[in-house]
């Protein structure tokens, strides 16, 4: 069901009106410009709408509405429930309003007897196999089979309750062959097929929204009936709960578990959602301020109504029982925790980095922003570093992501970040998804673009592992380029040598755009022969043909556009890696318009944002580097502060200083980097040698197990500001109820500076934007104000795009011409020998999280409930190890145990694993090894062996040790 407040208009708009929304402006149930009208006329009223346009739709937007139960807006035209009937003047029959396009001229009548009389047949034939439950069915007042009964004015059933039916378990005093059950296995939903009309929306959803096909109609006539995958219970088939179809359905047939046991929600509140890169668009549906569902908005640019399983069902961690309420306290990380108020913790906090900054200097403390935290937030922390402690010493999670995005990006285009927004995918003829898997990590994008794949775009996939999209339901891969990990950058360069030497490049596009200089000196470099196909085969483990049958496809198959992920920026030559992109569609002229670019898909929600805000200790908000003394100069009229021209310390520079008892004082919002940062024990041997470390979150996370304070921060649903997605689309974050803990984020932070000595006064976070718009000139046009009337905007935003931009680079690059970097091919030095004979990567997996502190307390455990370590069955075989084994992994940083999954999706010599749960310690072997240029780790390539083992390693049992005592210090508060 869609949510209580949007009007189901039954069909979609016609495509081009659909793309044309993502600019920005809320279109209200309007058309897009320059649409060719057609004039028609529905009930003796003159109307006019968008050509392609449905009979049902164009009576929806004037404000007539047609009964219907098949149709919905989300889904094409079906045509199967007979409800919508109208009459055409010179039309033969009763046709459905769903599925006829509107014409000129067109005289159509909604309402007369005839209709009226029909209609109520049809209805009067799905009741008498419905249960008549109203007043007890969870959809009572919000069901579109009884509002639609009363629509067409059904007052009896005929045919009676007592013949053939689906509705009861026995009839005549026998068991029913025809009742089934109803499925409760799946944690967020019921399927009660007693309810069922059979409409199919929830099997067209999974097909057209999802893109996963895994319902289907089984049988045929009255012995039709929805399944899931084969007959199977919906938690052991191949549903992946987006619930695309729980929206769909128009009875209670699927049911959210939340809206049977809380009632209908009585108001609706539109945020967005606090988990991957592609910022959902959501309303919450509230019943005081307790969260009845999360339903995704239909008018969410990013998403089109489309959710995920973590959007849409795993919110149950803002009201977990491990979240901390109350301010802590404590000397040690030995001492049982102090709960304190407010006024303590803050003052003992500032207290405790003064006496740091005095006894050690100025620059021995810092902070660490959040990409879980909203810009506004993001932003006051970064101000709090440079202005009330007086030093460049923040950073933040993209340090150890996208950082490499940032600095390839800007050295080649000249903005650091995507170059498109989601829906340009639409107009692709060729997707080249390189180390990224969008099914997992942004499944909402990727039922995307598997809808422009199965229209007939080709697809190119760059990855170690056979990723689900390289074979997936009406979905094939061109070329899968199995490369070796670590080979990012000797493939791309055989990829450009291809265009190079075949005379692929697109010469008009480079002498226009592009600096020739840099471009003659690169198609110097890549058309040497040491980079062709079949010299780097040997290197890469891919196929000459390939490769080449790739480039060729890539260069000459139309608008190609490239989506990466952390398989490109996790490595030693990350930044190089997305240098070499960024020439690749340059050469090509993939660049500027809709269907192309350049587009790193970000992990976390608001990790756009952070670095928007200035989150590197080496650049101010809006990528201005401290050096810049006209920034620097405007910063600090406006802050009141002397701010320093040198960048600070790195996330891994903290690390070392600490050790060297340099750096002694950390503020961290909202990250937990004892989790997510490479080797694991080096990590907590820096938090150990500090002398103050605040951690503000919701959890006792593993970071906060080794803090002194703890301030108990707000859940997305408990704070107003804005989040930055992916394709730089800034979208509103509302609160629908008040912080747990007393304070938002902001509000922490601000509390903290004013115990420095440095003042901060903002009374709500729109204050926080407006003084961002002021000093950031990416950022001049946005505000609340803008942003509530336009439902959100891509940066940049100003006067010269005041509806934002959708697509940048269309005339000339942002930094002019366009310069192509040479990319050197390094060997990485995390290399394979006779001890560490196995390559390990990382990545992520649909139903979990970043390091899983929000989803491991919900129900999506019930698909994920620990990391597993994937490995080919011939490396199985050769060490003795079958499903399900216990491995130890061991690397030179240090070991573990997994529980081993024997599987084809990961090459000879390669093992893989995700990072979810800390007891796994998957960055327990991850090395130090880094990017070049920005220190990005290098996850994807660390050398291990695996053997089987029968007991954890040495450093979980410590860990075991370690997290029971701080949960006794925690309890004991």
């Amino acid at each position: 069901m869609l949510s209580i407040v949007e009007k189901d208009f039954g069909t979609p708009a016609p495509r081009p009106a659909r793309l044309w929304k993502n600019v920005g402006l809320r279109t209200g149930g309007n058309e897009a410009p320059d649409t060719k009208l057609i004039t028609l006329s529905i009930d003796g009223r003159e109307i006019s709408v968008a050509e392609g346009t449905s009979v049902m739709r164009a009576a929806a937007l004037n404000d007539i509405n047609i009964p219907k139960l098949c149709a919905t807006e989300t889904l094409d035209a079906f045509g199967s429930c007979r409800l919508c009937l109208v009459q055409i003047d010179g039309v033969r029959g009763y046709p459905a309003s769903c599925t006829t396009p509107v014409a000129a001229g067109m005289k159509v009548t909604t309402q007369n007897a005839k209709l009226a009389e029909l209609r109520r047949g049809v209805m009067e034939l799905y009741i008498s196999d419905h249960p008549l439950d109203c007043l007890t069915c969870p959809a009572n007042g919000h069901c579109e089979l009884q509002d639609m009964a009363g629509a067409v004015g059904l007052r009896e059933v005929r045919y009676g309750y007592d013949g053939d039916n689906h509705v009861y378990a026995r009839r005549d005093g026998e068991a029913n062959p025809r009742f089934a059950p109803k499925d409760e296995s799946n944690p967020y939903f019921t399927f009660d097929p007693s309810k069922c009309i059979v409409c199919s929306r929830c099997v067209r959803a999974c097909d057209e929204q999802q893109g996963t096909l895994a319902l289907t109609i089984q049988g045929r006539g009255f012995d039709s009936k929805v399944s899931a995958s084969q007959a199977e219970d919906f938690l052991d088939s191949e549903c992946v709960s987006c619930g695309a179809c729980v929206q769909a359905c128009p009875t209670a047939t699927l049911s959210e578990k939340s809206l049977i046991s809380m009632g209908q929600a009585e108001h609706s509140v539109t945020t967005t959602c606090a988990y991957c890169g592609v910022g959902c668009s959501f309303r919450a549906e509230m019943k005081g301020e307790e969260v009845v569902r999360m339903v995704p908005n239909k008018d969410g640019h990013a998403n089109h109504g489309h959710s995920c399983v973590k959007g849409r069902f795993a919110i149950g961690y803002a009201t977990h029982s491990d979240r901390i309420y109350k301010p802590m306290i404590r000397a040690k990380i030995s001492d049982p925790w102090r709960e304190v108020s407010w006024e303590e913790a803050i003052g003992y906090a500032a207290s405790e980095f003064k006496r740091i900054q005095a006894k050690y200097g100025r620059d021995s403390i810092g902070g660490i922003t959040s990409s879980r935290c909203t810009n506004e937030e993001t932003y006051l922390v970064q101000k709090l570093v440079r202005a009330a402690f007086g030093n460049n010493n923040v950073d933040t999670c993209a340090r150890v992501c996208h950082s490499p995005t940032g600095y390839g990006l800007k050295q080649t285009l000249g903005e650091s970040a995507g170059t498109q927004n989601f829906d340009s995918v639409m107009q692709a003829d060729v997707i080249m998804v390189i180390g990224a898997n969008p099914t997992d990590g942004h499944p909402v994008f990727a039922s995307q673009m598997k809808r422009r794949l199965r229209e007939g775009a080709k697809l190119i996939v760059a990855d170690p592992r056979r990723i689900d999209l390289v074979r997936t339901p009406h979905i094939e891969a061109s070329q899968h380029l199995k490369l070796r990990p670590g080979t990012n950058v000797a493939l791309i360069n055989s990829l450009a040598h291809v265009v190079v030497s075949e005379g692929l490049v697109k010469e008009d596009f480079v002498r226009a755009r592009c600096d020739t200089e840099s471009f003659d000196k690169w198609r110097r470099f890549v058309g040497d022969e040491r980079h062709a196909p079949e010299a780097m085969e040997a290197v890469t483990g891919v196929p000459a043909a390939q490769v080449r049958a790739a480039a060729r496809l890539y260069a000459t198959g139309g608008n190609g556009a490239i989506y990466y992920g952390l398989g490109v920026t996790e490595h030693s030559q990350g930044s190089t890696m997305v240098m070499g992109i960024a020439n690749l569609a340059m050469a090509t002229g993939n660049i500027g318009r809709e269907g192309v670019g350049v587009n790193p898909l970000r992990g976390q929600n608001n990790v756009q944002g952070s670095c928007d805000m200035g989150s590197f200790p080496h650049e101010f908000p809006g990528y201005r580097h401290v050096s810049d003394d006209a920034t620097r100069d405007l910063l600090e009229n406006a802050w009141g502060a002397k701010l320093l021209n040198e960048p600070g310390l790195r996330i891994p520079n903290m690390f070392e200083a600490a050790l060297d008892g340099e750096f002694l004082g950390l503020y961290i919002e909202g990250e937990d980097i004892a989790q997510s940062d490479p080797n694991t024990q080096h990590v907590t041997a820096a938090l150990t040698a500090m002398e103050c470390i605040v951690v503000q979150d919701l959890f006792l996370n593993e970071s906060a197990k080794f803090a002194h304070v703890f301030l108990p921060g707000s859940s997305f649903l408990e704070k107003d500001g804005t989040f930055t997605n992916a394709e730089r689309r800034i979208s509103r974050v509302r609160k629908v109820m008040k912080p747990k803990s007393g304070y938002a984020d902001w509000e922490i932070t601000q509390l903290l500076s004013n115990a420095m000595g440095y003042p901060m006064n903002y009374s709500h976070p729109s204050e926080i934007m407006d003084e961002i718009a002021a000093l950031t000139p990416t950022f001049t046009g946005v505000s609340f104000k803008r942003l509530d009337e336009l439902g959100s905007v891509q940066w940049p935003c100003n006067e010269q795009h005041p509806l934002g931009t959708p697509t940048m680079h269309i005339d000339e690059f942002v930094r002019g011409k366009g310069r192509f970097m040479v990319t050197e091919y390094v060997p990485t030095s995390e290399k394979v020998n006779a001890k560490f004979p196995l390559i390990l990567t990382t990545g992520r997996i649909l139903s979990q999280y970043n390091v899983g502190a929000q989803t491991r307390r919900t129900e999506n455990v019930a698909w994920h409930s620990e990391d597993r370590l994937e490995l080919h069955p011939s490396d199985a075989e050769t060490r003795g190890i079958v499903d399900g084994d216990w491995c130890g992994v061991a690397s030179r940083a240090g070991e573990t145990v997994l529980r081993a999954r024997v599987t084809e999706r990961v090459q000879p010599g390669v093992v893989y694993t995700t990072f979810h749960f800390p007891e796994s310690g998957a960055n327990v072997i991850t090395t130090d090894n880094s990017d070049w240029a920005t220190n990005c780790p290098e996850y994807k390539v660390t050398a291990v062996e695996v053997t089987r083992v029968s007991q954890p390693s040495e450093w979980q049992k410590r860990y075991r040790e370690f997290s029971q005592r701080q949960q006794e210090l925690l309890d004991a508060r």
